[in-house]
């Protein structure tokens, strides 16, 4: 099993991960606030050529499943440059969040502009990396929140080649979703579970709030925890704070020795 970390503005991500003694570790290619192209990294050919795996994820503000043209356009352009800046990196994949509507809005319309991703990538001969749609934790028009609207964003993306899933568990937790046994009912669907963004919760169970905590500090069990990646056996980066993340780390290494 892959274990690693979200590696925030770092200018050498592999001589981090590196010194963190990681497998795998995700990282930006922009400004996640911004709608910047993506420059090309400085230590790309390392990044290439390292053993260690990276993941790519992408700026926060993209929302592919609006409805407001002036949201979505810059939406889909930005998920076809990251993409292509993760290829050149030689990266396992980009994660997406799932997005949302505004009240009132036909849901069904923003499963469909999910679709129009896809369709319209096709012509170009795909994004070049797998696009992992991940789980959010709040909203109550959230494509991706709960078994139910993952299912329908799944009708509608799921034969396309290159689509993928990342399970975020602070995610989950906050949208509602008891993680004890959640690996085998989200596979039921997706088939499939490509990365766990495995983060505790500072918050209570169904809160909608997205504020992770490091893993023996936050709401969530870290028994329960090390279950889903047990179950999943995917590979795994932890997004919580950064002064925790060593201790996180070795706390893994503890408990999934063989």
């Amino acid at each position: 099993m892959r274990i690693g970390a979200h590696l925030r503005e770092d200018a050498n991500p592999v001589e981090t991960a590196e010194e963190l003694g990681i497998d795998i570790y995700q990282m930006f290619v922009t400004d996640p606030q911004s709608w910047k192209k993506p420059e090309p990294h400085p230590h790309a050919e390392e990044i290439r050529n390292s053993p260690i795996d990276v993941v790519v994820h992408s700026s926060y503000q993209i929302n592919v499943a609006s409805l407001n043209n002036r949201l979505r356009m810059p939406s889909r352009k930005a998920v076809e440059q990251q993409a292509a800046a993760a290829a050149e990196l030689g990266a396992i994949g980009l994660v997406v969040h799932g997005g949302h509507l505004r009240d009132g809005e036909d849901a069904a319309l923003g499963f469909e502009n999910w679709r129009k991703l896809f369709e319209r990538q096709v012509d170009k001969g795909g994004f070049g990396v797998p696009i992992l749609i991940e789980n959010t934790a709040g909203g109550d028009h959230a494509m991706a929140r709960t078994l139910e609207s993952i299912e329908r964003l799944w009708d509608a993306v799921g034969d396309f080649e290159g689509v993928g899933f990342c399970l975020d568990t602070c995610h989950a937790w906050a949208g509602g979703e008891d993680l004890v046994g959640l690996v085998d009912r989200v596979r039921a669907i997706t088939g499939r579970i490509d990365l766990i963004h495995l983060n505790n919760s500072r918050d209570e169970f169904d809160s909608g709030r997205d504020r992770h905590a490091n893993l023996a500090s936050g709401h969530i069990d870290a028994d329960v925890l090390v279950g889903v990646i047990e179950a999943a056996r995917s590979p795994v980066v932890l997004e919580t704070p950064a002064e925790g993340i060593p201790d996180d780390l070795a706390y893994l290494r503890e408990v999934l020795q063989p």
